[in-house]
């Protein structure tokens, strides 16, 4: 075999460059440990680092996203905790309202204090965080949550949806509470009502008051399910209670359908609590004076409202609305309220509310009358002021009185503090009955703030454990990135003292051979 001179400088010179090369990049590792640098080191480990690498940069963002979480439940904490100090005074306000000895002057100096507290109230339900969003309008942060209508009730303009952050690879977290779950759900205790139904006149004989749920599961399941219900007094300290189909029920009322009408009495019937008083006049039959007298009872009526888009072109407002046909209403009517869009002067379509981006409307009509001013949707008769104009907007609320929100409970009971009662027993009968709602609506409102804040607790505990979670997950994702692109530093070593006797080796091999020639032998 011939071996041209050529060949063996460029053999030479090939294996040189390769074992310099290879010492060169142990070298490198001795220097910084590190034995993947691209994928022409590890194929399979270089795949394994870039997977690795990016669930590193995942649990990052979830680290940033639980600090988000975490700030913005502080701040909704500490504002729930502000409402609940604002109604814990209001609650002290309505129990001390109670007292026998206060005058309409200690009411309504009262009523100036109820005054402020409600605007504070008013204001932190309307908060913002550092962003500048608003906390309580669920995920429309740029709404204010209530406004306070024309006739000194609150409405809600928020949605009911929550905005959340992932915080691990199976858990969002939700950032806020909307107003609507916190403020908006509360259950109104005055739900029920009474009539007078005989006489026709009231003579103040008997006042009984519309009452207060006090147990919701009893009210449901035993009292929807007989109303109305007839409450007739067969004389001065028996009454007798029959249902819508006539049954006696009177067995399941306080006593039995017995009273004492010297004192104010208090009727427990079906979960519902009422005041009953009787005012016997001069020369009345202590026996038989109320005889006959008698009552209906049943559960408030829905009631729907409407108010104009601050946005709409015309004057045009919603004179009245009027369920006129129940069953209509109870079967298409949206029960969480509507938003009734008009395409023209006359035609009009109906969106339940929140009506979304991509929302169908739920009904369609034209206004009837000359001018055109009334419409029938769904069993419920409108009334406008005067004909809309073509892309109008009209907000329609449904009261079902199943629920009442604080602000519009403490706005009720300030109203009631500024009545003058002292010289009038209706009127004070009257005030009674609405300081009873005042309390009850007052320890529901703070229940469901209290359910919030507890639910914020129990989601600051699921961040804490997630943080740990993630904080594991890191540390081994750092150790298993370690065992792949680290290198062995006792194995580096040992290689590159092999590498540096190998160019060492190489290169003397080198001088020796390259001084060999025939002409030496001539």
């Amino acid at each position: 075999m011939r071996i041209s001179t050529s060949q063996f400088y460029q053999t030479s010179a090939s294996n040189y460059t390769n074992n310099f090369s290879n010492l060169v990049k142990t070298g490198q590792q001795a220097s910084d440990n590190i034995r993947v640098r691209t994928a022409a080191d590890d194929p399979v480990g270089a795949a394994r680092l870039l997977q690795l690498q990016q669930q590193s940069n995942l649990l990052d963002q979830f680290d940033g996203n639980i600090t988000s979480v975490r700030n913005s439940l502080g701040t909704a904490e500490a504002t729930l905790n502000s409402i609940t100090n604002v109604l814990a005074r209001v609650k002290e306000l309505a129990v001390g309202a109670g007292n026998g000895g206060y005058t309409d002057a200690d009411r309504k100096a009262n009523a100036q204090e109820l005054t402020q507290l409600e605007e504070q109230l008013y204001s932190l339900m309307n908060s913002r965080d550092e962003n500048g969003k608003y906390i309580f309008a669920g995920s429309r942060g740029d709404t204010q949550p209530y406004v306070r209508n024309a006739d000194g009730t609150y409405s809600y303009q928020g949605d009911q949806s929550t905005l959340s952050l992932q915080v691990g690879d199976m858990l969002s977290m939700a950032t806020n509470d909307s107003g609507y779950n916190v403020f908006e759900q509360a259950l109104n205790t005055s739900r029920s009502q009474t009539n007078l139904t005989f006489p026709v006149v009231d003579d103040g004989r008997v006042s009984l008051s519309d009452g207060q749920v006090s147990g919701s599961t009893q009210y449901n399941d035993r009292f929807r399910g007989g109303e109305p219900y007839t409450i007739t007094f067969t004389n001065n300290r028996e009454f007798k209670i029959t249902d819508a189909a006539n049954n006696d029920v009177t067995l399941e009322a306080t006593g039995g359908g017995t009273f004492d009408p010297s004192k104010s009495a208090s009727i427990s019937f079906r979960g519902v609590e009422m005041r009953l008083d009787v005012n016997l006049k001069e020369g009345d039959d202590p026996d038989t004076a109320i005889a006959g007298y008698s009552f209906n009872l049943a559960s408030k009526a829905d009631e729907v409202s409407g108010s104009r888009s601050p946005g709409n072109t015309s004057s045009a407002q919603i004179n009245s609305a009027t369920i006129t046909d129940k069953s209509a209403y109870s079967d298409a009517f949206p029960g969480g309220g509507a938003i009734i869009k008009f395409t023209s002067a006359t035609n009009f379509e109906v969106y339940a509310q929140p009506m979304l981006p991509d929302a169908r409307p739920v009904a369609s009509g034209a206004l009837t009358g000359t001018p055109a001013t009334k419409a029938n949707i769904a069993g419920v008769d409108f009334d406008f002021s005067e004909p809309p104009a073509g892309g109008d907007q009209f907000s329609v609320k449904v009261d079902t009185h199943q629920t009442q929100n604080i602000l519009d409970t403490i706005s009720e009971f300030r109203k009631a503090l500024e009545m003058p009662v002292d010289t009038d027993l209706a009127s004070r009968q009257k005030y009674q009955a609405a300081l009873d709602s005042a309390i009850g609506n007052l320890e529901s409102g703070a229940n469901k703030v209290a359910e919030a804040i507890s639910s914020i607790g129990a989601r600051g505990a699921a961040l804490d454990v997630q943080a740990e979670t993630n904080e594991s997950l890191k540390m081994a994702n750092t150790k298993t990135q370690s065992s792949i692109r680290d290198a062995d530093p006792a194995e580096v070593l040992i290689r590159l003292n092999l590498q540096q006797t190998m160019l060492q080796a190489s290169q003397l091999a080198f001088s020796k051979i390259s001084s060999l020639s025939l002409f030496n032998q001539l």
